[in-house]
């Protein structure tokens, strides 16, 4: 459940403040009238994220066992390349989402209310579908769906309040070093379902060594115990795992993790001087 609160929370967060941006920067240039457009793109990105992931269960349920395992595997990689990207896009321009948003509203301004749909659909169903598909990706690697969608849930319902107080003002924190701290954790629970998506693989036979284990410890640590949970459901781990999931575990984790967490290069004097995406100061 903490690993898909976890995902609501940060994609949540990612995308509530993008609206609480696009509102704010209406509401403070007198365009108030305009905000009806971009809930109305919220609302088609939120249907749309939801109506995918009832595709994806949907779709992997009418599979022979086989085809649900190079199914789920192959959607658990792409799932990881799409949270990977999305980890270090924040990460590089937290600061610079609100001028960036900014310029895409004024754009949508000069040209329709059609603009500002297509503006706001983009802007949160990006975020959206990102979350079913790694979500459910999750899910599948837990061998469980009420935990991870609870835990999603909750995940996106404190997302939804915490862009709300950044809209009124009443809520100010280092937006940069939440992301930082989300996303190394994020890191961690995607290479866990990156070692997924190749068991998955393993077991459609597409890719080799299902048997050949680098370690088993379910002796120690029984897959239905309390740790075994909890280890499954935060970070994806099995006592029993191949040699190629460690391979991929580890060879996902430690680049990834060393690249995320290295400084950032110095930015210009003109570019640190932007502040947080912090939507009570736009406009």
């Amino acid at each position: 459940m903490f690993a898909n609160f976890l995902i609501g929370l940060r994609e949540g967060l990612e995308a509530a403040l993008v609206v609480s941006i696009l509102i704010a920067y209406l509401v403070k240039s007198g365009r108030r009238d305009r905000t009806a457009p971009v809930w109305l793109g919220v609302t088609a990105a939120v249907v749309l994220s939801i109506a995918f992931g009832a595709l994806l269960t949907f779709t992997s349920s009418q599979l022979s066992f086989r085809a649900q395992e190079a199914f789920g595997g192959t959607l658990s990689i792409i799932a990881v390349g799409f949270v990977t990207w999305m980890i270090f896009w924040m990460r590089r321009t937290a600061r610079s989402l609100s001028r960036e948003l900014r310029g895409r509203v004024d754009t949508a301004l000069a040209a329709s209310g059609a603009a500002l749909v297509v503006t706001a659909f983009l802007a949160v169903g990006r975020e959206g579908l990102e979350t079913s598909l790694f979500i459910w990706s999750a899910a599948q690697a837990t061998g469980q769906t009420t935990d991870p969608l609870l835990g999603a849930t909750l995940g996106l319902l404190t997302a939804v309040v915490l862009g709300y107080l950044f809209y009124r003002g009443a809520l100010k924190i280092n937006l940069s070093r939440f992301f930082t701290w989300t996303g190394a954790a994020l890191i961690v629970v995607a290479a866990g379902v990156l070692a997924y998506g190749v068991h998955d693989l393993q077991e459609a036979a597409l890719l080799p060594g299902l048997n050949s284990l680098a370690f088993d410890v379910s002796g120690t640590i029984r897959p239905d115990s309390w740790l075994g949970t909890l280890l499954r459901g935060t970070i994806n781990f099995t006592p029993q795992t191949t040699w190629l999931q460690a391979a991929a575990w580890l060879l996902y984790l430690l680049p990834v993790g060393w690249l995320f967490l290295r400084p950032q290069t110095v930015q210009s004097p003109a570019a640190a001087a932007e502040p947080a995406a912090d939507p009570a100061q736009t406009g």
